[in-house]
């Protein structure tokens, strides 16, 4: 009888119990296999590379101006380096150079007269050399010109071959006035190009390399001043033709002095044409160089020996030590 009443009511209590089986199953195997609702999108771990960066906030409105860029400091006055004298290479024997040919200029009672003798090839045989004495070998009478570029300027006109003179310090800048670069002789078939530096063989300049490396940084510090004030006075299309010639001046020194002897050994022929390049913008901007005061030096300040310091006992500072050079 007892049997006959539990009977009906296992199926419903199996039912029961058996109910969340199924569902625990499924999510078993959905976390086992990544598959369902149990499958994630997996988060990248920190610093892996590809990962998106996280998005930066705005930075917030500055009320403040942005900086201003520096202004570039202009010299109040040109700076003027001394200007060579007129007859400072009077008498010298001057090379093309400092290799070949001749130039000396003299000093008379007409003026000055120029000796030269131009080298060059032979138009025939270009492998072989030539040289064409001006006027003969006699002096020549030269015109003076005055200072338009702030050096003395001297011009040979007329001729076969027409010739300026800057006078350097210690040497002559040589241009020929018009026309082509070269100047052609048929009598003597040769064919010369004058333009150069003349001045002093290596020989005598080597020595002197430590005097010309100090002055050439006063030289170029006048090239620079000289130059950013004479853009700022000049307008409009005048200031061009100085931007142009600045901008070209670093190439024309390079190509000028690149075939002076010996010139990586001395530098006289750099220092020579940055010096004439100062006087020429000192002269632009209204300064007489022939009467101007120099306002800066070309060499540097010699340092001053610093004073001695106090005695140590046991010890004399003047024994067993080379003087302190200058």
């Amino acid at each position: 009888m007892r049997l006959t009443r539990v009977l009906p009511i296992l199926p419903i209590l199996c039912a029961t119990a058996l109910a969340p089986v199924p569902a625990r199953a499924q999510s078993f195997f959905e976390e086992l296999f990544g598959i369902g609702r149990a499958a994630k999108p997996p988060v990248p771990p920190r610093g892996v590379p590809g990962a998106a960066p996280p998005s930066a906030a705005p930075a917030a409105p500055s009320d403040q101006p942005a900086p201003e860029a520096p202004r570039p400091v202009v010299p109040r006055q040109p700076v003027v380096l001394k200007a060579p004298a007129d007859d400072n290479v009077i008498g010298q024997d001057l090379l093309l150079n400092g290799l070949t040919g001749s130039l000396k200029l003299e000093k008379g009672a007409s003026g000055t007269a120029a000796r030269i003798v131009l080298p060059g090839t032979k138009v025939s045989q270009p492998s072989e050399s030539c040289s064409v004495p001006l006027g003969g070998g006699g002096a020549l009478a030269l015109n003076a010109e005055g200072r338009p570029e702030g050096v003395g300027r001297f011009e040979l006109t007329g001729g076969e071959c027409p010739l300026r003179f800057d006078v350097l310090d210690g040497a002559v800048l040589v241009t020929p006035l018009g026309g082509p670069s070269t100047c052609t002789f048929a009598a003597t078939d040769c064919t010369t190009t004058p333009r150069g530096l003349w001045g002093p063989p290596a020989t005598l300049l080597v020595p002197r390399a430590a005097e010309f490396e100090g002055a050439r940084g006063g030289a170029d510090k006048a090239v620079r001043e000289n130059y950013k004030l004479i853009t700022q006075r000049l307008r409009g299309q005048d200031v061009r033709p100085v931007v142009m010639e600045q901008a070209a001046f670093s190439s024309d020194r390079e190509q000028l002095c690149r075939t002076y002897a010996r010139e990586g050994a001395h530098g006289f022929c750099n220092l020579r044409f940055t010096e004439a390049r100062a006087l020429a913008l000192a002269t632009r901007l209204g300064i007489n160089t022939a009467v101007a005061t120099p306002t800066a030096a070309a060499a540097p300040p010699r340092r001053r020996r610093p004073a001695p310091g106090p005695a140590v006992d046991g010890m004399n500072p003047d024994a067993g030590f080379a003087p302190v050079g200058e």
